[in-house]
């Protein structure tokens, strides 16, 4: 029955992801002759303040940290996540906090007022643990979107961010804004210098999405050397790195 219910919940959340890519509106018009590269990181890792945000600041970038203050401080069994404060370090360092809900359920999971409490307390968990107001930008947990809650999100919010796997060009709906996954395995990951390549050769936005980068990665991570090797492409490559917010002051959204 677990295992049921789980594919059940899987296929609800690509049939809706599909309805609100489908029926979007007041698009996102991602229109640049300098190719945008994201790297953003969800939950967050600890590893993704210790390494992650180091390396983009070697190559003169900054990255969008979605976090969701239900899991600051804890610790499982192959990762531990970010303290509240090393979400304080890194919005001094100069990066984005942006929220992940608070209790990291998928958001069909929290129906009618439910999601704007949840929300509204993961703005002041951001806001006493990383000194910031409310938070610009939200990641999806698992990438599972829900119609019922667009007009909530849009309300807050500047983007949504799911899956997708693919490059934002054009009328991009911003409450499904699509990412491309760093993740297991690691051939896989390091050869996401491809997809740079495309948005290097016909100016877009990517957004890359990950989580822990360790040397010994979960499924969704990566490591520090594959992480490395992608920024270092991008900034190679002519792309501008900035993070969620940035990228939006630079298509004048």
């Amino acid at each position: 029955m677990p295992e049921i219910a789980r594919k059940l919940a899987s296929l609800v959340d690509r049939v809706s992801n599909r309805l609100i890519w489908r029926f979007g509106s007041r698009p996102l018009n991602v229109a640049t002759t300098v190719p945008i590269v994201s790297f953003t990181f969800d939950d967050v890792p600890d590893t993704a303040l210790f390494e992650g945000a180091s390396i983009l600041e070697k190559h003169g970038g900054r990255g969008t940290f979605y976090i969701a203050g239900g899991l600051a401080g804890s610790v499982e069994p192959d990762r531990a996540l970010i303290s509240p404060e090393g979400c304080r370090e890194l919005a001094l360092r100069g990066h984005e906090i942006g929220c992940h809900t608070f209790a990291h359920k998928a958001v069909r999971a929290l129906p009618g007022r439910s999601l704007a409490r949840d929300l509204d307390r993961n703005a002041a968990f951001l806001r006493e643990a990383a000194g910031i107001g409310q938070p610009q930008n939200f990641a999806f947990p698992y990438n599972a979107a829900w119609p019922l809650a667009r007009r909530e999100l849009r309300r807050r919010f500047r983007t949504c961010r799911a899956g997708g796997e693919a490059i934002n060009r054009g009328a991009v709906d911003p409450v499904m804004l699509k990412g491309v996954a760093i993740r297991q395995p690691e051939e896989d990951a390091r050869r996401l210098t491809a997809v740079i390549d495309d948005v290097a050769a016909n100016p877009g936005w990517l957004v890359f999405y990950g989580h822990d980068v360790a040397e010994r990665p979960t499924p969704w991570g990566c490591t520090p050397q594959t992480l490395e090797l992608l920024v270092r492409h991008a900034a190679e490559r002519g792309c501008a790195l900035l993070p969620v917010a940035g990228a939006l002051d630079r298509l004048g959204s």
